[in-house]
C-alpha cells in the first residue's frame, strides 16, 4: 500500500476521554477521528469528590491510546508509512509517580489499587494546604520568589503541591517514586520506548506553567528552597530535569512495540508533549493580541505576547508566562476558570440525582422504561433550562451567583474559595438559578479579561473553542454581551488534537515553524457572536453585584478573614 501524501496525528487527553485526529498535513483536512471514554474514570474509581480527590488509572490512558490511534489509521485507510508525526497533549498539571524506567507506580506490586500511585488529575484539590506552604515560603525565605512567573500565587492544581501532599500522605509512594512526570511527558516517554526516565525530553509548557521552571533561575527551584518544604523534594530535584523543550521539537521516534500496537512504523516522529489548552490555541490559529478561550468542564484562557511587550514584567494572578509554551519564539500566557461547564453540570446533577432515585423506586414502571425516561430527561434537561432562562429578562430580581464551585484559578488562584448564590426569593425557580449560573461563568471570564488588560496585555480578538463554545449559542451570546466584544467560534470539534497535529507536522519537518503550519492547517470559524448594546448596558449592574458578592465571600473564607 502506498500513499504520496503526508499525515500527522494529534492525540488529545481530556478529563473524561481521549480523542485522536488524523490530519492531511498539506490541507488540514481531517481524515478520521476516534474517541475513547475512560471506563475506570466513568465508574468513579479512585476518586473521592467530597475530599476533592480526583485520580486516574494510567490503563485508561494506555487503552485509549491504542484504541484511538489504531482506529484513525484503520478508518482513514492511509499507508502507515505516510503518518509522519504524532504529538500528545493532556490536561495539566496532572503528575504521575514513576519508577526509574518511567513506568507508573500503580504497575508495581502492592500499589496496583493505590490512588496515590496513579495520575493526580488537574482538578484534584487535596493539596490546598501544601500550595499555601509553597506560597508562604516563596514570599519569606529570603531568596527569589519562584512563583513570580506563575502569577505570584502557586496553586493546589500544580506539580509541586500535589507531590508534596502525596508523599506526606503515603510513605510507600514516597519510597518507591524515583521521579514524577506530567501526563503529557509520560505518554511521550512510553510511545518512544524510553528505557530510563532521565532520557525524556520534558515539556517546556508543563515545566514553566506548573513546576516553577524558568531561565531566570536556571531551571527548577533549587534544593535549598525545596528542602524547606520536604527533604524528599530536594532529593527529587536531581531526578527531574534541567532543560525543557518546546513542542515543535522531536522527542524521539515511535518504538517498535508501539508501532506494532498502533499499526504504524518506527519512522513516525513523536514530538515533545504539551497541554491541551496550549495545543487548542494553536489549533484555533492564535496570534498576538488574540485571546483563545478553551471552554469545557473548566476554561483555559491562552494568549501569546512578544518578548519585547512582556520583557521582565510578571503578569499578576495568572497561571504563568513561559517563553515558547504555546508559540516558540513568543511568551505564552495562561489563565482560566476551575469550573465553567462543570458549574452547569453540577446544577444538572442537583436536579437529576433525586429524579433518578425516584424513578428507580417507582412500582409502576418497568426497568426498561425507567432507564429510557432517565436518559431522556438527562439528555433534555439543560436544553429546557436554557430555553426558559433565555426568555427571562435581565433584571435586579435575578439571583447573583459565583463561579467558584471548584475554587478560583484566575485571577489570583485560591482553591479554598467556594461558590455562593444570593438574592433568592419564593419567586426563584430552576430557570432563574440556571440563568444566574450562566451569568457567573461569564462574569468570571470578564475578570480574567480585565486582569490581562490591567497588566498591559492588549486583546483585539476572542476565539472560543471546545464543547460549550460550539453547543451553546445562549452562553456564547451572553459572554459576548458581558465582555462587550465579538467572539468567533472555531469549527473544529477537536481543536486541541488539531493543534497537537500541527506541532507534529513541524517536528516531522513538514513545515519550518508553527506559525507557517498553523496558517495552513488551523481551524476555520463557524460562528460569530456580537454584543448587543442594550444588553451590555443591562449587564453592568449585574456584574457589579457579582464583584460585591465575591468580595463578601472572600472576607468570610477563613484563610482570608485572618489577613
Amino acid at each position: 500500500m502506498t500513499d504520496t501524501n503526508n499525515y500527522v496525528i494529534g492525540l488529545d487527553y481530556g478529563s473524561d476521554s481521549v480523542r485522536a485526529v488524523l490530519i492531511d498535513a498539506a490541507t488540514g483536512r481531517e481524515m478520521a477521528s476516534e474517541v475513547y471514554w475512560y471506563p475506570r474514570w466513568k465508574a468513579g474509581k479512585y476518586c473521592d469528590p467530597a475530599r476533592n480527590q480526583f485520580r486516574q488509572h494510567p490503563l485508561d490512558h494506555l487503552e485509549g491510546l491504542e484504541r484511538t490511534i489504531r482506529g484513525v489509521v484503520t478508518t482513514s485507510g492511509v499507508a502507515p508509512a505516510s503518518v509522519r508525526g504524532i504529538c500528545v497533549d493532556t490536561t495539566g498539571s496532572s503528575p504521575v509517580p514513576v519508577d526509574a524506567a518511567g513506568m507508573p507506580l500503580c504497575f508495581s506490586p502492592g500499589l496496583e489499587e493505590n490512588p496515590n500511585a496513579m495520575m493526580v488529575l488537574w482538578k484534584d484539590h487535596t493539596a490546598i494546604a501544601e500550595a499555601e506552604e509553597i506560597n508562604e515560603l516563596a514570599r519569606n525565605w529570603g531568596g527569589p520568589d519562584y512563583t513570580k512567573y506563575a502569577g505570584g500565587i502557586y496553586s493546589s492544581e500544580w506539580f509541586w503541591a500535589k507531590i508534596l501532599h502525596v508523599i506526606r500522605e503515603d510513605s510507600a509512594v514516597r519510597e518507591q517514586a524515583y521521579s514524577w512526570v506530567e501526563h503529557c511527558d509520560l505518554m511521550t516517554h512510553l510511545l518512544t520506548g524510553g528505557k530510563h526516565i532521565d532520557q525524556l525530553k520534558r515539556s517546556r509548557c508543563a515545566a514553566g506553567h506548573k513546576a516553577m521552571w524558568h531561565e531566570e533561575w536556571d531551571g527548577l527551584p533549587p534544593t535549598e528552597f525545596l528542602a524547606q518544604l520536604h527533604p524528599y523534594l530536594a532529593e527529587l530535584r536531581a531526578r527531574l530535569y534541567q532543560n525543557t523543550y518546546t513542542s515543535d521539537a522531536v522527542a524521539g521516534k515511535l518504538s517498535e512495540e508501539w508501532a506494532k500496537k498502533l499499526g504504524l512504523t518506527t519512522a513516525t516522529v513523536v514530538s515533545v508533549g504539551t497541554f491541551d489548552a496550549h495545543a487548542g490555541a494553536i489549533g484555533a490559529g492564535i496570534t498576538e493580541h488574540c485571546l483563545v478561550r478553551v471552554m469545557g468542564t473548566s476554561t483555559c484562557d491562552m494568549m501569546v505576547a512578544s518578548r519585547e511587550v512582556v520583557e521582565d514584567h510578571a503578569v499578576r494572578g495568572i497561571c504563568g508566562q513561559v517563553d515558547g509554551s504555546i508559540l516558540p519564539g513568543m511568551v505564552g500566557l495562561e489563565a482560566g476558570q476551575s469550573a465553567f461547564g462543570d458549574v452547569l453540570a453540577w446544577f444538572k446533577g442537583v436536579i437529576m440525582g433525586p429524579t433518578r432515585e425516584l424513578l428507580s423506586r417507582s412500582a409502576f414502571l418497568t426497568d426498561e422504561l425507567k432507564e429510557a425516561l432517565s436518559e431522556e430527561m438527562d439528555r433534555n434537561l439543560l436544553r429546557l433550562l436554557t430555553e426558559r432562562a433565555e426568555a427571562l429578562p435581565l433584571s435586579d430580581q435575578l439571583p447573583t451567583a459565583l463561579d467558584w464551585i471548584n475554587g478560583r484559578r484566575t485571577p489570583d488562584a485560591d482553591q479554598s474559595l467556594k461558590s455562593a448564590i444570593t438574592n433568592i426569593s419564593l419567586g426563584t425557580g430552576a430557570p432563574e438559578l440556571f440563568k444566574a449560573l450562566v451569568h457567573a461563568i461569564c462574569f468570571g471570564s470578564r475578570k480574567i479579561v480585565e486582569r490581562f488588560e490591567d497588566e498591559g496585555i492588549r486583546i483585539d480578538k476572542v476565539i472560543g473553542i471546545g464543547g460549550v463554545a460550539r453547543k451553546s449559542g445562549y452562553i456564547m451570546q451572553t459572554l459576548a454581551n458581558v465582555l462587550d466584544r465579538p467572539i468567533v467560534v472555531a469549527t473544529s470539534d477537536y481543536a486541541p488534537a488539531l493543534g497537537a497535529a500541527i506541532y507534529a507536522a513541524v517536528a516531522a519537518g513538514l513545515y519550518p515553524d508553527i506559525l507557517t503550519a498553523s496558517a495552513k492547517l488551523a481551524s476555520d470559524y463557524e460562528a460569530e457572536y456580537r454584543p448587543d448594546p442594550e444588553q451590555v448596558r443591562q449587564f453592568r449592574p449585574l456584574f457589579e453585584r457579582y464583584v460585591a458578592l465575591g468580595h463578601f465571600v472572600e472576607a468570610q473564607t477563613p484563610t482570608h478573614a485572618l489577613l
